[in-house]
C-alpha cells in the first residue's frame, strides 16, 4: 500500500478543523510516529475525494423515492431463501455511468432502530446550527469546535467507552463517560457516531434542544443557565421540544413518523429529566429516504450533508456489516445499532445480541468501491436467540458482489 499524501482522510486529517483529539492520534499513526495498526485502505481517502453521490451528479439530485428495478430485485431476492423472515433491506445502486437502480425486501417493516437512530440527532444538530447561523457555515463549525459542555446526568449510564487522547505526552485510553466529563460539541458528536456512545447522544440531543430554546443566545449559555432552564421548564414542554428538534428535520425530507422517528433519549439519566414520547421506530424505507437526501445535499444544505457524511466515515473500527473483507478497500460511511432483551418465560436461549424477547440488529451504509460500485444499503433484522453478526457480514459481501459485478458488466 502506498503512503497517502499529508492531506489525510476526513476525519483523520480533521484535528485542526474540528479539534477532535482522537483524530490527531490517527494522523500520527499514518505518519508513522505511533507504531499501531493502520486503518483499512478504505479509510484513507483524502478530503477532496469525499463527495455527495447524488448532488450535482448527472442523475441527481433525487427528489422521489425510486421504484424497483427488476434485475436488481431478482438478484437481491436470491440472497434470502434460507434466512429468517424478519430480514428487511433497501438497496440503491448509484454507480457512476449507469442508471440508478433500486431493490428492497419488506421496506416498510418497522424495527426498533437502536443506535442507527442517532443519525436523527445528527440531522437535528445541523438544522439548529443553521437556525443560529443562517448565513455562515464557518460560524457553525466554529461553534461545534469551540463550545465545550459538561455531560451531567445526561451522560450516564452507558457501557460503551469513549477515547481520551492527551495532547501533551500522547497518553491514550478509553473509559466510560462520567457526569463531570467535558467535551466540545464536535467531540460529543464524534463519540456518538464513531463509538456509538449513548451518553454522548443524549448530551448532544440536549444541546440541540437548548439551541432551539435559546437560539442566538445559545453560544453564550453557561451551566447555571442550562440547569435553571431544565429545572424550571415543565416536563411536558421539554418532552415536546425534544421530540420536535429530531422529528422536524426528518419530516421536512418526506420521512413519515411511522417510517422513522425517535421517542426516547438514549440514557436513563436523560430520560429521568426529559421523558419519552411515542416510542422509536425505524424502517428500511425511512432510513433510505434519509440517506438519499444526504447524498443529494438536502439534509439542511449541501455543506451540512457533506459534514454529516464525513462524520459517518468510519475511523474507530468497523463492526458487523462493515467487517466484511469485501469492504476493506471501500470507503464506508456507516452506522450500526442493536437492541436485545431476554425473557426467562420465553423459549429459546438468550444472551448478548441474542435476545429471545426481541433482538434487533440494524446497519446503514454508503459503500464506495475504488474501482467499481457505489451504493446505499439499509439492513434490519430481528432474529430471536441468535447473534446475527455473521449473517450481516456475509450479506455485506453478497450485496457488494451483486452490485459490483453488474456495475462492471455495464460499464
Amino acid at each position: 500500500m502506498s503512503m497517502p499524501s499529508l492531506s489525510f482522510a476526513y476525519p483523520i486529517d480533521g484535528y485542526l478543523y474540528t479539534g477532535i483529539r482522537r483524530l490527531l492520534k490517527l494522523e500520527r499513526i499514518i505518519l508513522g510516529e505511533i507504531d499501531e495498526k493502520m486503518p483499512p485502505n478504505g479509510a484513507l481517502l483524502t478530503t477532496e475525494q469525499i463527495k455527495l453521490n447524488l448532488y450535482n451528479a448527472d442523475h441527481g439530485p433525487m427528489l422521489d423515492y425510486p421504484e424497483q428495478d427488476p434485475g436488481l430485485q431478482k438478484a437481491l431476492n436470491n440472497l434470502f431463501p434460507n434466512l429468517n423472515e424478519s430480514y428487511s433491506v433497501a438497496l440503491l445502486d448509484v454507480t457512476p455511468g449507469r442508471p440508478i437502480r433500486y431493490a428492497d425486501r419488506q421496506p416498510t417493516r418497522g424495527f426498533q432502530p437502536g443506535s442507527v437512530g442517532k443519525l436523527a440527532v445528527l440531522a437535528g444538530l445541523f438544522c439548529e446550527l443553521e437556525n443560529i447561523y443562517p448565513f455562515s457555515f464557518e460560524d457553525r463549525i466554529a461553534l461545534l469546535k469551540e463550545r465545550v459542555v459538561m455531560g451531567g446526568r445526561f451522560a450516564v449510564f452507558d457501557e460503551h467507552t469513549v477515547p481520551f487522547y492527551e495532547l501533551e505526552g500522547g497518553k491514550y485510553y478509553k473509559r466510560q463517560v462520567k457526569e463531570s466529563d467535558r467535551f466540545s460539541l464536535f467531540e460529543w458528536t464524534d463519540h456518538m457516531v464513531s463509538v456509538s456512545n449513548n451518553g454522548a447522544a443524549s448530551v448532544l440531543w440536549r444541546e440541540v434542544l437548548l439551541m432551539r430554546a435559546f437560539q442566538s443566545e445559545y453560544p453564550c449559555l453557561n451551566e447555571t443557565d442550562v440547569q435553571e432552564y431544565l429545572k424550571n421548564t415543565p416536563r411536558k414542554e421539554l418532552m415536546d421540544l425534544a421530540i420536535d428538534v429530531v422529528s422536524c428535520p426528518l419530516v421536512s425530507l418526506g420521512i413519515d413518523p411511522e417510517e422513522w422517528r425517535l421517542g426516547l433519549m438514549f440514557t436513563r439519566g436523560a430520560s429521568d429529566i426529559i421523558p419519552g414520547q411515542g416510542g422509536s421506530i425505524g424502517s428500511p424505507k425511512g432510513l433510505m429516504k434519509f440517506l438519499i437526501a444526504l447524498e443529494s445535499g438536502r439534509v439542511t444544505d449541501p455543506q451540512s450533508s457533506l459534514e454529516i457524511k464525513r462524520l459517518m466515515y468510519m475511523t474507530d473500527r468497523r463492526i458487523r456489516y462493515g467487517t466484511s473483507e469485501t469492504l476493506d478497500d471501500a470507503a464506508l460511511y456507516f452506522k450500526s445499532g442493536s437492541l436485545y432483551s431476554c425473557d426467562p418465560n420465553k423459549s429459546g436461549p438468550c444472551g448478548k445480541y441474542a435476545g429471545n424477547r426481541f433482538n434487533y440488529m440494524n446497519s446503514v451504509a454508503i459503500v464506495e468501491q475504488p474501482e467499481g460500485a457505489r451504493y446505499i444499503v439499509v439492513l434490519m433484522s430481528n432474529v430471536l436467540s441468535k447473534n446475527s453478526n455473521f449473517d450481516h457480514r456475509r450479506l455485506a459481501g453478497q450485496i457488494d458482489k451483486i452490485v459490483n459485478v453488474e456495475a462492471t458488466e455495464e460499464q
